[in-house]
Order: C-alpha cells, then sequence, then structure tokens
C-alpha cells in the first residue's frame, strides 16, 4: 500500500482528490492538509511514503514545502501536482528534490499512474512542459530578489514592502531596480507579473 499525504488548499478539490485516490486498491491517503507548514510537520509525523503538493498554497508554496521535506525526509517521495504549467516551476520543482510534476487537468487514473511511478524510482513529467523547460531561461532572480518581488506583486509601496520582508527601504529599492534590469522591465509591477509568469517567484 502506497500512504500518500496530500497538500491543497482549496478543500473542495481536496476532498475529491482524496476521495477518487482512495479507491484505488494500492493507494491510501493517510491526511490531507490546507498548506505547506502543515505539509511538513504532518510529513514528520507521519512519515507517508510520498507528498503530493500543490504549488500554490498559503503560508509557504510547495515548492518551499518540497525542499524541506526532500532535505529532512529524504525517503519520502515527492510529486508536485498544480494548474499552473510553467517552466520556471518545473524546474525549482526538480531542484526541491521532486520526482514529479504533473497537472491538474489531468485525468485521477494518470495521477495514480504517476504515483506509482515515482514510488517505482522513475520521473514524472509532462513532456511538453519538460521541452518547454528545457528552451526556457533560467531564473535569474536572486533568492532576495524573488521574496521582495513576490511582496511587490499585489501593489504594496515600497514602506510596506520594506515592512513586509524585514529590510530598509533602501535596500527594498535596491533589489527591485536589479529584478526590474533582469527582467527587462519597466517597473517593479510588471517585473513581478513577468517573474510569476515564469515560475520564478
Amino acid at each position: 500500500m502506497i500512504r500518500v499525504l496530500l497538500a491543497e488548499d482549496q478543500a473542495m478539490v481536496r476532498g475529491a482528490i482524496a476521495t477518487l485516490l482512495g479507491l484505488e486498491p494500492d493507494i491510501e491517503v493517510v491526511d490531507q492538509v490546507c498548506d505547506g507548514p502543515s505539509a511538513v510537520s504532518t510529513a514528520l509525523e507521519l512519515r507517508p511514503d510520498l507528498c503530493l503538493l500543490d504549488i500554490e498554497m498559503p503560508g509557504g508554496s510547495g515548492l518551499d514545502a518540497a525542499g524541506t521535506l526532500h532535505a529532512k525526509l529524504p525517503e519520502t517521495r515527492i510529486l508536485v501536482f498544480t494548474v499552473f504549467d510553467r517552466p520556471g516551476h518545473l524546474r525549482r520543482a526538480l531542484a526541491a528534490g521532486a520526482s514529479g510534476f504533473i497537472g491538474k487537468n489531468r485525468p485521477v487514473e494518470e495521477l495514480a499512474a504517476a504515483i506509482r511511478q515515482v514510488m517505482a524510482g522513475e520521473t514524472v513529467m509532462d513532456p511538453a512542459l519538460a521541452a518547454t523547460a528545457l528552451r526556457a531561461a533560467p531564473n535569474p532572480l536572486t533568492p532576495r530578489e524573488r521574496e521582495v518581488l513576490a511582496a511587490a506583486i499585489d501593489g504594496s509601496p515600497i514602506p510596506h514592502i520594506a515592512t513586509r520582508v524585514h529590510l530598509s527601504e533602501k535596500t527594498v529599492r535596491n533589489y527591485l531596480s536589479s529584478a526590474i534590469q533582469k527582467t527587462d522591465c519597466a517597473n517593479r509591477f510588471e517585473a513581478a507579473h513577468t517573474a510569476r509568469d515564469n515560475g520564478w517567484l
């Protein structure tokens, strides 16, 4: 029996996936959580065979959780699933230790098959997305630039961004300026959305 921990922030989607996977004869969803930190703490407690992680979750993305889980529970396999087929997300998922990356638009039979493949030691990903990721430019942003851009994406003014990321306003401006140059954008809002659309945030 493959013991799966499911992390997905939308309750209806989470419940549906858990129910459908529960119909598989060799898969058991041992718990369901709604955010990244809970995925990490619950996995450390239950030590599932595989963690199925959504990317966009409150309190920390599935990619952040994947990196932590890979470091703390290297024997637990990680499969990332998302509605966002972005090359940057695929690269980050693999760099974080994930063994697979699958879209939420796939049938549950394909998700179950991907779980079995990952547990068999294979790497699972959509071929078209993998090809796009290979052609795409690598993420040019530093971790700090990504953090500041993520805080700027909602249009917050510089003082609010500085408070949120615990940096001075001058330092925030410097990071934003650098990020704007690297993304070849006209302003911080455009840079933040470009970074998000490429899966760099």
